[in-house]
């Protein structure tokens, strides 16, 4: 069980930095760069969902576990790195509508 916490962990920490480093290229007008970087966030986030997954069905199949502090982490930096995702992904939309507004003037980012 330790092994799938750490991996969520991991995998979770992974994206929430993809989605953040996406965030550099949208500010200077780099749309397809960030949304390469989103999908490589996404990656790593669909790993982590496939982890915690297993907990889920262990505890369905009537496993016990018992919750720990390093669940209760793995848990947290899952839900961050989703939030992280939506608010970068929300940020980037704005990026774009400003540099769609603002192609023929000569805008210093």
């Amino acid at each position: 069980m330790e092994t799938i916490i750490f991996t969520i962990i991991s995998y979770s920490g992974d994206a929430r930095n993809f989605f953040l480093e996406a965030l550099a290229p949208a500010k200077n007008g780099y749309i397809e760069k960030a949304v390469e970087l989103i999908k490589q966030g996404d990656e790593k986030l669909e790993l982590a969902h496939k982890e915690q997954t297993k907990l889920i069905q262990a505890e369905a199949r009537g496993e016990k576990m018992e919750i720990s502090l390093l669940m209760i982490h793995a848990q947290d930096h899952l839900m961050n790195a989703i939030t992280v995702k939506q608010l970068v992904c929300e940020m980037i939309d704005i990026y774009i509508t400003f540099f769609e507004n603002n192609k023929n003037d000569c805008v210093e980012v």
